[in-house]
């Protein structure tokens, strides 16, 4: 099993959500204990924003046995199409392309998507396997 983990997942976690902190560090050790974990560049990039140093991030990464990889261009193609499709149905502009890739990559290169942001992926992606930090599947 692998899974693909979102970005706001992983915040959760580095910068302690009093909210979320719990849930997250569960779902991420749930889905561990599954396989292996994947986010895609787009989401590496998303957290190095908060790390002083690549190295630092790296560490974090490795530490939590998480590995970086590049979109194919499946992914880019299935990501491209469907933002399209959500924007000429007029979706909401603070949508960026980066949220299809990530969904996009764990549709083509993993099995589910570890994310807070269920109903918003579901609804885009309705062929992925979402999961939410804390509800298991």
């Amino acid at each position: 099993m692998i899974t693909a983990i979102d970005t706001n997942v992983l915040l959760d976690i580095l910068i302690p959500n009093d909210l979320f902190f719990a849930s997250s560090q569960a779902g991420l050790e749930e889905a561990s204990l599954q396989g292996s974990l994947v986010i895609c560049d787009f989401v590496f990039a998303e957290l190095c924003i908060h790390f002083t140093s690549h190295s630092e991030c790296d560490r974090f990464l490795d530490d939590n046995q998480i590995r970086v990889e590049p979109l194919v261009r499946e992914a880019h193609f299935l990501a491209g199409r469907i933002w399209q499709a959500y924007r000429q149905k007029g979706g909401k502009q603070n949508r960026i392309l980066c949220d299809f890739f990530i969904a996009a990559h764990a549709h083509v290169q993993a099995n589910r998507l570890l994310t807070r942001d269920r109903g918003f992926y579901r609804k885009q992606f309705p062929k992925l396997n979402v999961v939410e930090p804390g509800q298991g599947r």
